[in-house]
């Protein structure tokens, strides 16, 4: 298992939490590049500015994040080579945590984030056409809520 910590993500962090999203986003071969590297960069700076971002390091370095305003997740990315160690389950623990429920939009080409969000204990409850998001590409709603005790 990689060793990570989990901590807020620091200003000087945009490069890097803009990278993190480029390269993940490139990986999808079906989604459509809608943005440069500098504006990841400056969408990364206005989430880290905004307190949304939690980050995942691994020996110092930047290798995934949670986007998060309240309850609604705005992004789960880790580097490719970093998938499959844990980390997006922490990042996203540490969020179920911290609130009594969360929801988020995923790509519906994206099959392997949302099998991720369902063992995660989200449930699909809408679907569309992907009018509202960036690239016009169908997206599925998940949300979930903490079982009461």
């Amino acid at each position: 298992m990689t060793e990570f910590e989990l901590g807020e993500a620091r200003v000087l962090d945009a490069g890097a939490v803009g990278g993190v999203m480029g390269q993940a986003n490139d990986r999808l071969v079906w989604l459509p590049r809608s943005f440069s590297g500098a504006q990841d960069i400056m969408f990364a700076g206005d989430m880290i500015d905004t307190g949304w971002v939690r980050v995942a390091r691994v020996e110092g370095a930047v290798v995934g994040f949670l986007a998060r305003c309240g309850a609604e997740v705005h992004g789960l990315y880790l580097l490719p080579q970093m998938q499959g160690r844990g980390i997006a389950r922490a990042l996203m623990t540490e969020a179920q945590r911290t609130c009594d429920t969360l929801g988020l939009w995923s790509y519906e080409a994206n099959s392997r984030a949302s099998r991720f969000y369902r063992k995660a204990g989200f449930v699909e409850v809408s679907r569309s056409a992907g009018a509202t998001n960036d690239v016009g590409l169908p997206d599925i709603r998940f949300e979930w809520q903490r079982e009461a005790d």
